[in-house]
């Protein structure tokens, strides 16, 4: 290092995580016209200058929200369908009830108005689909589901009633919802697959 050199102070990683875990509160309970990084500063109890020293705007601060908090869905083989698909919806639900989960929920309705917003849902619902395509094919080849199976109709049915499981959760239930989201994944796909499976 040369002489008179000087090393900024490292980024405290506690209050990037309060920053970006007030972000997406704000924008799950606000919506993008009514976030601003003043809301945010309020929420994480932080001072703006704050943020701008990590995000140069409103819009960079929202796509490190997504980005930590919008993880992909992964495939898991466990060698059973069933285990598969609850493995599934148990990622699906907590994407959408955990504490980013009103950001993610008001993502969808509102990502066409979001720069960028878009990419990062659309990286979302693909690894979903692919993942669940995966388990499904795979269920097939096992004998585990009839070959004449909807592939579509069964992945809608189980990630759609995984979103439909969050959307309707009044704001006050989340935090009771998300606690019980591992049982009603089982619950949901035992009910699902009870039609559909071979005998």
């Amino acid at each position: 290092m040369s002489v008179g050199a000087t090393v900024g102070r490292p980024r405290d990683p506690e209050v990037d995580e309060r920053i970006t875990r007030a972000a997406a509160e704000v924008f799950g309970t606000e919506g993008w016209a009514r976030f601003s990084v003043d809301a945010v500063a309020r929420r994480a109890g932080v001072g703006k200058a704050s943020i701008y020293l990590r995000w140069p705007n409103k819009e960079a601060l929202l796509v490190a929200v997504f980005a930590s908090r919008l993880s992909g869905v992964r495939d898991i083989d466990t060698g059973s369908l069933r285990d598969d698909l609850v493995a599934l919806a148990r990622q699906v639900l907590h994407a959408f009830l955990d504490e980013a989960g009103g950001a993610v929920l008001r993502l969808m309705l509102e990502a066409e108005s979001i720069p960028a917003g878009q990419e990062h849902l659309d990286r979302f619902l693909q690894s979903q689909a692919a993942a669940a395509r995966a388990i499904v094919h795979r269920g097939i080849d096992r004998g585990q589901l009839r070959r004449d199976i909807s592939v579509t109709l069964l992945l809608n049915t189980i990630s759609g009633g995984a979103l439909n499981h969050a959307l309707t959760t009044p704001f006050r239930s989340r935090a009771k919802v998300a606690a019980s989201a591992d049982r009603y994944a089982e619950e949901l796909v035992d009910f699902v697959l009870a039609s559909v499976t071979t005998p």
